[in-house]
């Protein structure tokens, strides 16, 4: 198993994020991808990762939450970060019209200079799309073809958006969202329609704690080692062997990020 993503420099890990990943290994995670979702928390997750070398690697972007943070400086100093080998992937990256935390403008302007630089970095974009999908592809698809790969993270859309991304050969990223039987009662249809060579699987911890998971953590906080268990949901709403679909998702997560 790999998890493709997990927010390690989370403020919630600050006491035992070594724990963690201890805990991690021992449920039978072979990898992970720690998120960077802005440029702070970019460069904490390059020198998290650094600690655990070819069982951790980061990712460099700005999320767009945090996007009207962008400025020339910034974007220098993720260029930089992408080049150090423990960073396989430029993001998270995209647009979010829920909240709106940065404006819609600010949005579109640090995407694109990130999807400007993972093709000039040949690097995977790690990309978050949430009520933007209609501009999201838009800005996404002239960049396709210049980038090795790209992965929407923690899907949660509808039947059109997982059909879009998939005739654009993305990978498609599944959480635990898929363990709730109130809100993710749509995904649960959809994750059988996903191919096997473009499935993920994450936790995206510390958030989207599986709703099923018994016993509950106190804390109620997410994290890696519960990635067993969203394998275990989404194996048997696929009708596939959970062994088999861990390796081959893991397979899946090295092709993305150019780990092969």
């Amino acid at each position: 198993m790999f998890d493709i993503g997990v927010n390690l420099t989370n403020r919630q890990f600050a006491q035992d994020k070594h724990d963690v990943v201890s805990r991690a290994r021992l449920a039978g995670i072979n990898g992970m991808l720690v998120t960077g979702t802005s440029l702070k928390e970019s460069i904490a997750a390059s020198q998290l990762s650094s600690e655990y070398p070819d069982y951790c690697w980061s990712t460099a972007g700005v999320h767009p939450h945090d996007a009207s943070g962008w400025s020339a400086d910034c974007e220098q100093q993720i260029y930089q970060l992408a080049k150090l080998p423990e960073v396989v992937a430029i993001g998270e990256c995209g647009l979010d019209f829920n909240r709106n935390f940065s404006t819609p403008e600010e949005q579109e302007k640090a995407f694109n200079a990130q999807l400007a630089m993972a093709a000039e970095l040949d690097m995977p974009l790690f990309l978050h799309c949430r009520d933007a999908f209609p501009r999201f592809i838009e800005l996404l698809q002239p960049w396709l073809s210049k980038v090795p790969a790209a992965v929407v993270h923690c899907f949660t859309d509808n039947r059109q958006a997982l059909e879009a991304y998939l005739e654009l050969g993305l990978y498609i990223g599944i959480t635990g969202w898929v363990c709730d039987e109130r809100r993710g009662l749509e995904l649960r249809e959809l994750v059988s329609l996903i191919p096997a060579d473009k499935l993920l699987l994450e936790t995206d911890a510390p958030y989207l704690l599986p709703r099923d998971l018994k016993p509950k953590p106190s804390s109620r906080r997410n994290e890696p080692a519960h990635l067993a268990h969203i394998l275990e949901q989404v194996a048997k709403l696929r009708h596939e062997d959970p062994v088999w679909l861990g390796e081959r998702t893991q397979q899946n997560a090295y092709q993305l990020l150019g780990l092969v």
